[in-house]
């Protein structure tokens, strides 16, 4: 293994061994707490333009398979580790995650001290690094380059704030998956359609709701609400994805235009971002984000507190002491309610609207990877969309609280 070098903006540098493929990348830094997933972190589309550090030591040790894959490649752009592992022990790998992230072209670094270097970001904020091995390491005479050249290279990098990325892992053309009975065949007729704009979705996702017996069309993120429309949906879903939910204009716009039509709706992680600047609420950026399996998240309905899977940078600004009305338009959304916090930081971890048939959670209910703990959101957003159907709520207030105590 060559020689690597990770640098950030502010200048600290930690050295290791390349990891995955050697050459340069940069991103913005970020780092994630969770002991078991990184399948699924590396497949994740909402990690596109982040180089992501693992706060566990040990990683690689069940392989690569072809069965966990939340999307159709990996999508960070750079991976930090400390030990990886020297060998897959699974009966499920097919390769080495060494292997994998070479394939893919993926530039990574290990033998570095993740403690000392997350301790490093969550007390300056994630910022944009560089990860630099083989060849982009050195000058074209054979010298090695100088940390303030690689700065200056990692400086050029684009922020997060105010890039509109969801265009660039949203897939081209609309795809369905079928609605599940419960021996996992076909169903003739569905018990719901949706239509979920793909935003950077996680494959686990939509089959959540196929589980359900729910007929998803995943739409490009590009779609209109005529696109939206054509699919005669019961409910819209808007996923998870990366970026600045500031910069994504048009699917605010789109989605303004579902909940003017009183579609019931239902958003994860950038998609409650979105519903909550739809709703005229602000969003900003956290220091730190949070990223992992393992963070505890209260239902404030019904004061359960659940360990959820979190992977975001952004965060939405709504009262979390009582009610309010939604600010967009003279209140013409109505009444709206932080139905979910973060114990560990007070962060709002969802909205629910009590004039509209509409709700969404800043985490990741379809547990890839991470604790199954908020499963019960998919049944609630079906019986959101059935009872909405079938005439007997038209409020999401009492809609969607009807799996709560469950």
């Amino acid at each position: 293994m060559s020689d690597a070098i990770l640098v950030l903006e502010d200048g600290r540098t930690f050295t290791g061994r390349a990891y995955g493929a050697t050459g340069r990348t940069l991103g913005e830094i970020v780092f994630n707490t969770g002991m078991t997933g990184y399948q699924e972190t590396l497949t994740d589309p909402s990690y596109h333009r982040q180089v992501v550090v693992m706060t566990a030591p040990h990683i690689g040790n069940t392989g690569v398979n072809d069965e966990d894959p939340e999307s159709r490649r990996i999508w960070v752009a750079g991976y930090v580790v400390r030990d990886p592992a020297r060998r897959p022990s699974s009966w499920r790998s097919r390769r080495s995650l060494d292997e994998e992230l070479a394939a893919q072209g993926v530039v990574g670094i290990s033998d570095v001290d993740t403690r000392a270097l997350t301790r490093h970001l969550r007390e300056r904020g994630v910022m944009r690094a560089g990860i630099f091995s083989g060849d982009a390491l050195v000058r074209p005479e054979g010298e090695r380059r100088p940390v303030d050249e690689l700065v200056d290279e990692v400086l050029t990098a684009p922020a997060m704030t105010g890039a509109d990325l969801a265009g660039e892992v949203s897939v081209d053309a609309v795809y369905v998956v079928p609605a599940l009975g419960p021996d996992g065949a076909p169903l003739d007729e569905p018990r719901a359609r949706v239509a979920a704009v793909d935003l950077g979705i996680k494959a686990m996702t939509p089959q959540r709701m196929a589980e359900r017996g729910v007929e998803v069309h995943v739409l490009p993120a590009t779609s209109t609400i005529a696109d939206v429309l054509a699919v005669q949906p019961d409910g819209v879903f808007f996923s998870n994805g990366p970026g600045d939910p500031a910069a994504a204009r048009h699917e605010i716009d789109v989605l303004r235009g579902v909940l003017d039509r009183r579609i019931p709706f239902f958003g994860i992680c950038y998609g409650n971002q979105l519903f909550g600047r739809a709703l005229g609420f602000g969003t900003y950026k956290l220091q730190y984000g949070h990223r992992g399996v393992n963070q505890p998240v209260m239902d404030r309905t019904t004061g359960k507190v659940e360990i959820t899977a979190h992977n975001h940078g952004f965060a939405v600004d709504a009262p979390l002491d009582a009610e309010t009305v939604a600010p967009f338009d003279g209140g013409r959304y109505g009444r709206v309610r932080v139905s979910h916090v973060d114990l560990n930081d007070d962060v709002v971890e969802g909205l629910e609207a009590l004039d509209l048939p509409a709700f969404s959670v800043q985490y990741h209910p379809e547990a890839a990877a991470g604790p199954h703990d908020a499963a019960y959101l998919f049944d609630r957003f079906l019986d959101l969309m059935t009872s909405h159907r079938d005439g007997a709520g038209t409020t999401g207030g009492d809609a969607t609280n009807q799996k709560g105590a469950a």
